[in-house]
This record gives structure tokens, C-alpha cells and sequence, in this order.
């Protein structure tokens, strides 16, 4: 990973703003009358000593690759990254953690989405191998809505031998699945240590994958619909294990 990062966006720059851990080397504001959230993340920059750039839309356009800015961009330092090790380590000492993995999540609109739903509904972490995922890149930080800046993207190097480590800790390992034979996901106990695994946005779970997991699982649905896109698959799923904490089923 760089050693500075581009962010884009009112919540993306926000958060960046607010971690006091990285440092934060250039805002880029739109040129003219700014709104509230503006003037705020602007009065943020200098608190920090940070003196804004007005430019032009077009300006802002390109730093963003015309993406949706806000008019606002910023450049920071790194995020730190938690090693898989070290989450192990969390895992360990809690005994109601949270996890969702990534088999092979490719696009980076869905990674930001998922960081999202995972910080929204008090998941520890959100994990994905090091290769053929989606990179955690100015897109994906926008989509997350800020949630990026929060939530732990932990890379691993390989799903299966995580998988299997996860287990040997207690953690009981839920494969998102639309298989025939798959449990409705309301019908699993989601409390305790648990990790959702989701699947790539058109293969699904990968073979290996499915064999290592615990108890494969299905969102039911209504209509005539065949699947959700994974990131909001995942949404459903952490609201459905949210859903269960909170009612202490048990």
C-alpha cells in the first residue's frame, strides 16, 4: 500500500480528518459558496494545520478519476493495517466476534459496500485474500462512505487455511449460498464467534470453500429474483446476526 492515500467525498474525508493517526497533506475544495459540511471538513484541515486548495470542478474531477467528489478530495497518510495474525489474536479473546470473508470479491463498489453494512451492524472485521480481490482504492473508500477509515480490512494469504484456523479458535464458519439444500439463514444461530464467507459477484463460492465451511446458507426470498449482488447479501446477512445478538437467541 502507498504511503499517502487519496480520499474523495464528505464522509470519506471526514473520517480521514478524524483519525488523529494519519496525517492529512492536502484538502482540495471546490472553488465558490461552500455548504455546511463543506466549511466544516475546511475548519477540520486547519485545525490540523492543513491549508486548503480551492480549484476548479475539473480539477477535482480528475484527482477523482470522475467519481462522485462532493467537492471535496484529500490526501493522508496510509491507513495502519491489522495483520491476520494479530485479528486472530482479537478473535480469541472475544467470544461473540463478528467476521466477514471474501472469497474472491472483485469490485471494488461492492468491497466499499460491505465495509459499510460491516462497521454499520458491529462486525470486528472484514477479511479477503491477497490476491484477486478488490483493491481498497478511492472507489471503494467513497462506497464505504467513510466506513473504510473504521472497519479492518484484513488481508490473508489463503481462504482455506484461514478458514481452518478460524475454527480451530471456535468460530463457526456460515457459507453464503443459494444451493439447493442450503439452511434458510434466519434458521442459523448467528451469535457466538461467527465469520459469513461471500462469494464472488458471478462464480459464487469457490469448491474448496464451501467444502471447508460449517453450515452452508440461503436468504430467502420472495420474488422471482434469483440472488442479490453480494454486497447487499452481505447487508442482509450481518442485519440477520445483529438482529439475533440483540434478542439473546441463544
Amino acid at each position: 500500500m502507498s504511503a499517502a492515500e487519496l480520499v474523495y467525498g464528505i464522509n470519506p474525508v471526514a473520517a480521514l480528518l478524524a483519525d488523529e493517526r494519519r496525517p492529512v497533506d492536502d484538502l482540495w475544495v471546490i472553488k465558490g459558496r461552500l455548504n455546511p459540511r463543506q466549511e466544516s471538513l475546511v475548519e477540520q484541515a486547519r485545525a490540523r494545520g492543513v491549508r486548503p486548495r480551492f480549484v476548479d470542478k475539473a480539477t477535482l474531477d480528475r484527482l477523482s478519476e470522475r467519481g462522485t467528489h462532493q467537492g471535496i478530495a484529500a490526501r493522508g497518510g496510509a491507513k495502519p493495517q491489522r495483520s491476520w495474525e494479530s485479528l486472530l489474536d482479537r478473535v480469541e479473546q472475544s467470544p461473540d466476534a463478528l467476521l466477514v470473508l471474501l472469497d474472491g470479491v472483485e469490485d471494488p463498489h461492492n468491497l466499499g459496500a460491505i465495509l459499510r453494512s460491516a462497521e454499520a451492524f458491529g462486525a470486528m472485521a472484514v477479511a479477503q485474500p491477497k490476491d484477486r480481490s478488490a483493491p481498497l482504492s478511492p472507489v471503494a473508500v467513497k462506497a464505504s462512505a467513510g466506513a473504510a477509515e473504521r472497519m479492518d480490512l484484513v488481508k490473508m494469504t489463503n481462504l482455506a487455511r484461514a478458514i481452518e484456523e478460524l475454527q480451530e479458535l471456535g468460530v463457526m464458519v456460515i457459507g453464503l449460498a443459494g444451493d439447493e439444500g442450503s439452511q434458510d439463514l434466519t434458521s442459523v444461530d448467528l451469535t457466538g464467534r461467527i465469520a459469513l464467507v461471500m462469494g464472488n459477484e458471478g462464480k459464487g463460492l469457490r469448491r474448496l470453500t464451501r467444502e471447508r465451511c460449517d453450515v452452508l446458507a440461503a436468504i430467502h426470498m420472495a420474488g422471482e429474483v434469483g440472488s442479490l449482488n453480494v454486497s447487499v447479501a452481505t447487508g442482509v446477512a450481518l442485519y440477520e446476526a445483529a438482529r439475533q445478538r440483540a434478542s439473546g437467541r441463544r
